[in-house]
């Protein structure tokens, strides 16, 4: 299940975010608004309610966290943007990556 949050979820809301995949989160941020879309079983599903919520595609970014390690990874479909200079699906532009990595931790951390 995808739950959109601003604020730290909930140990419930925590548990739906990892029913698709035990351990792992799939999330995408909002590195503007600092909103969190995460759970699902694709990163497309999460971008689009973020788009429905009136999120600009430009500042949607895709990645996850392992959560037992709390790594965090930048790997995603969505991110495969060569008009912003970003044709791989990792976030290659560090300051994005920074952005992403505060809003992450800031929610789910």
């Amino acid at each position: 299940m995808i739950i959109i949050t601003t604020i730290k979820p909930t140990e419930e809301e925590i548990d739906k975010m990892l029913e698709d995949f035990e351990s792992y989160i799939k999330v995408v941020i909002d590195i503007e608004e600092g909103i969190l879309a995460g759970g699902g079983d694709r990163h497309f599903d999460a971008e689009q309610l973020l788009l429905e919520q009136g999120s600009k595609q430009a500042n949607l970014w895709g990645g996850g966290i392992d959560w037992e390690t709390k790594e965090i990874d930048y790997n995603s479909m969505i991110n495969l943007r060569p008009t912003q200079d970003n044709p791989s699906r990792d976030i290659l532009d560090i300051n994005i990556r920074i952005k992403f990595d505060e809003i992450m931790k800031k929610i789910l951390l």
